[in-house]
């Protein structure tokens, strides 16, 4: 077959010399008929066929700017824009004004404007006198339409036009990379302007266009660009709400950054826009991504597909089928976060292909977690002071006997066997859950059991114990990639290790760890903390909330503060190591309540100021007391790791198979400890930020068997339903839920969802 060579670009060297050699030949030549032969000579066609004129004038004029070609002078100069203060010109339009309502109005059409006519006048007076962003420019492709009544004429005006190029929540929400981004854009389009005019004041009237607007307008712009949009966006200016579109069924994303799209350098320091979306095709409007690899038919309506999407799309697996394998997983994990692999997947043929896809080579656990990390550390940016929790758990998997790859997790050789994992969560300070920086899990050899003297001789690299060291590289690194953000490292009593205060030190990375030697060398002489931090008096107190565990309830405790900033030795036979300087701080319960048997005290080691800076202070020391009380986090993590996720009821065979599938799950517990803290945090949220229609439709059917609202609850309350189906009561001593109930509750909200959105497209319930 004979080959065809495609025609260069408009950029390349060869079309720049061309231009410059046509114009130079042609005094006579115009703008006009250069871009009409330049479309010619390269081929540039629009989808239907047609030379892309003006989108090839404005590159040349981009061109021209930039040095690299000589246009033609222009003939005439484009009219003046009128400014926002100017009045309006001779001869423009009456608007018609009317107050009642939508029945009394009559029908109401859209009528497509086109350029050089009447209506494009009237439409581009009507946004000059009335709208805050006046009539243009627009950008790119684009439809302008009047909004008309049979019987009292035109009533408001709106347009369409090409999408944002960059939109943080919605790029997020569809889980889009910038190449999927760049190749998929032309599917979506922006309403960028819509406008009642003021002279008209009918209920319901702007969610009523709107709604015609989603009707007609695929076909539209098919007509005119020759392209299938799916999905349409809008950006709305405070003070206004968005309520039309939420009438209207449009779902809101969030806020944009408050750039606009010539803000190349982040200069710009506007207000944030209420980002809506509608997605225009019905197929897609539960998945409206469907080319990611979420694609599986039954997926559960409840689970926003930008999380999954965020969380694990972009994973380096090497085959276009294990990614997808990897956002189905995902999903079906998080839906029914305590089924087995069988239940979560829905059916036998996906089962096997779970353990096909952890069976690979190709999966391991750092490919899996690599995208839930990178955006993790896009979280981390965001925020002030992040703090580091590490800890070690161990996971039991003596009731499987025939798993390979299994050691001792006891102090016995011969006892409960399984795998130690050590992981680092990142937190806020007010315990927002940011996602996991770092995982790693072993099993321990057989063999090393009984030689502890042998152990302690050996250094740092050759122990269990460099877990603690090793995480501090990835912490690292994603401090480096957050330069505004203030990274703080936690640990319990077992981090109490020289080598670990020192490399964190060296590292930069700000340290609080509780200690568990009470002797220490400090200035040359060996004393016991704990005796001299009390001999200082009292600083001041602190009040926290301790957590309550078991039966167990929650407590407030006060504590008594004490602060001193010494200079730590290095232990003996290490007599290489630098000594270290550091601020410790006691926290002490001097008077617990009668019923408590362990008061609380907290021996803290914590990184010093640097030299030249203050020496400590109370807030200081009130500051680091109150970081690490959010090491419970962690805990927290753990715990959902276990009983809500059921990681040790896995049954892969071997431990490698296990360590891939606990990265999954690991995600999932971090989103269902992230959800029951919105839940607390910010209660007000509307719960379709967080939770599709059909779940939370769906699951306020099922409780209050009535309707669902128009307007969705709030999250508080939509989290309140979901808890109660995993058995939170929700008395007045009750408190908010917690994890346990609310990983219950998604099991069943799930079914239900999946109910509701099979109903609803059986029986065309109302969305």
């Amino acid at each position: 077959m004979e080959s065809v060579t495609p025609p260069p670009s408009l950029t390349s060297a060869e079309s720049l010399a061309w231009i410059n050699a046509r114009v130079g030949a042609d005094v006579a030549l115009t703008r006009h008929r250069l871009a009409k032969e330049v479309c010619a000579r390269l081929d540039l066609r629009d989808a239907k066929g047609r030379p892309r004129e003006m989108a090839c004038r404005k590159q040349l004029l981009a061109l021209h700017r930039r040095g690299r070609i000589e246009l033609p002078k222009p003939r005439r100069q484009p009219p003046a824009r009128r400014g926002p203060g100017q009045p309006p010109a001779q001869g423009s339009p009456v608007w018609p004004a009317f107050t009642g309502t939508l029945a009394a109005l009559g029908p109401v059409g859209l009528c497509p404007v086109t350029g050089g006519t009447q209506a494009s006048r009237d439409w581009n007076a009507m946004m000059r006198a009335h709208h805050p962003r006046r009539d243009g420019p627009l950008c790119g492709a684009q439809i302008r339409y009047l909004i008309v009544s049979e019987t009292r004429g035109v009533l408001g005006g709106l347009a369409v036009s090409a999408a944002a190029w960059r939109v943080r929540v919605r790029d997020a929400w569809l889980g889009w990379t910038d190449a999927e981004r760049a190749e998929k854009l032309q599917g979506i389009v922006c309403n960028s302007r819509f406008l009642i005019l003021p002279t008209i004041r009918v209920r319901h009237l702007a969610s009523h266009v709107l709604s015609q607007l989603a009707r007609r307008l695929r076909g539209d712009w098919r007509d005119r660009y020759g392209l299938d949009p799916w999905l349409m966006e809008t950006c709305v200016e405070a003070p206004h709400a968005g309520t039309c579109y939420r009438a209207a069924n449009w779902t809101e994303l969030g806020l944009t950054a408050g750039r606009g799209r010539q803000d190349r350098d982040h200069k710009v320091k506007a207000a944030g826009k209420r980002v809506f979306v509608y997605p225009l095709d019905r197929a897609r409007r539960n998945r409206p991504c469907p080319d990611r690899a979420n694609t599986r038919a039954n997926t559960p309506a409840g689970t926003p597909a930008g999380w999954v999407h965020r969380e694990f799309g972009g994973a380096q697996l090497g085959d276009a089928r294990l990614s997808r394998r990897l956002l189905d997983l995902g999903t079906a994990f998080f839906a029914r976060p305590q089924a087995n692999i069988p239940q979560a997947c829905g059916s036998t043929a996906a089962a096997k292909a779970a353990y096909r896809f952890f069976d690979n080579d190709r999966v391991t656990m750092d490919a899996l977690l690599e995208p839930h990390h990178q955006a993790t550390i896009e979280r981390m940016r965001h925020e002030p002071v992040v703090l580091v929790a590490q800890d070690t758990t161990s996971l039991c998997y003596t009731m499987h006997p025939g798993m390979k790859g299994l050691g001792p997790i006891s102090n016995k050789v011969d006892g409960p066997q399984g795998i130690e994992v050590h992981s680092a969560h990142a937190f806020t300070p007010a315990g927002l859950p940011l996602g996991v920086l770092d995982i790693e899990a072993w099993a321990r050899d057989p063999a090393e059991f009984g030689k502890r003297k042998a152990c302690n001789a050996k250094p740092i690299e050759d122990k269990e114990s460099r877990k603690w060291l090793t995480a501090l590289k990835p912490i690292a690194e994603a401090a480096a990639r957050c330069p505004g953000t203030r990274v703080v490292t936690l640990a319990d009593r077992e981090a109490d290790i020289y080598e670990y205060l020192l490399d964190a030190h060296q590292r930069g990375l700000e340290t609080v760890v509780r200690a568990r030697h009470k002797e220490r060398a400090l200035d040359g002489e060996v004393v016991k903390l704990w005796p001299r931090m009390l001999a200082r008096p009292s600083a001041g107190t602190i009040e926290l909330t301790v957590p309550g565990h078991g039966a167990r309830p929650a407590r407030l405790a006060r504590l008594s503060l004490r602060f001193d900033t010494v200079t730590l030795k290095p232990p003996r036979g290490k007599p290489d190591l630098p000594p270290l300087r550091l601020v410790v701080v006691l926290s002490h319960e001097e008077a617990p309540p009668p019923n408590v048997t362990e008061p609380l005290e907290w021996l803290l080691l914590c990184t010093a100021p640097l030299p030249g800076q203050a020496v400590a202070s109370l807030p200081d020391a009130v500051e680091r007391t109150q970081w690490y009380a959010c090491r419970w986090g962690i805990e927290v993590f753990h715990r959902i790791l276990k009983s809500g996720c059921q990681i040790e009821d896995r049954q892969l065979g071997t431990a490698n198979r296990l360590r891939a599938c606990l990265a999954i799950d690991a995600v999932v517990a971090w989103r269902i400890h992230h959800l029951t803290y919105l839940g607390r945090a910010t209660p007000d949220l509307p719960c379709d930020t967080v939770f599709g229609d059909d779940l939370w439709k769906g699951v306020i059917v099922f409780r209050t068997r009535k309707p669902p609202p128009a307007k969705p609850p709030s999250l508080r309350e939509m989290i309140r339903m979901i808890a109660g189906l995993g058995g939170f009561l929700g008395r007045r001593s009750d408190g908010e839920p917690g994890t346990q109930t609310l990983w219950r509750g998604l099991q069943r909200a799930d079914d239900i969802a999946i109910a509701f959105g099979g109903f609803r497209a059986a029986y065309i319930v109302p969305k």
